[in-house]
């Protein structure tokens, strides 16, 4: 079974998020990730390790610990700000 811990900017964030329909879909991403943590796209450079799904407008980020069978919730950000 895979853990899931978030981060206090992505619970900030998601707070803030008034559209019950956006936060939803968050949520359903969220059940994909816990199903097949390797679904997002693997990031590079700076945010290398991470991974990244694409909710329109927005992306969220994550990093998954394969040995401690653990995923981390790190932001959901808007794809501008990237």
């Amino acid at each position: 079974m895979v853990t899931i811990d978030f981060s206090k900017t992505f619970t900030n964030k998601f707070s803030k998020i008034k559209e019950i329909l956006l936060k939803t879909k968050i949520k359903k991403q969220v059940r994909k990730i816990t199903d097949n943590p390797k679904i997002g796209k693997p990031m590079r450079n700076i945010r290398k390790g991470t991974r990244e799904l694409y909710i329109k407008p927005f992306r969220l980020s994550y990093r998954y610990f394969e040995n401690e069978n653990r995923i981390e919730i790190l932001d959901i950000y808007h794809k501008k700000q990237q």
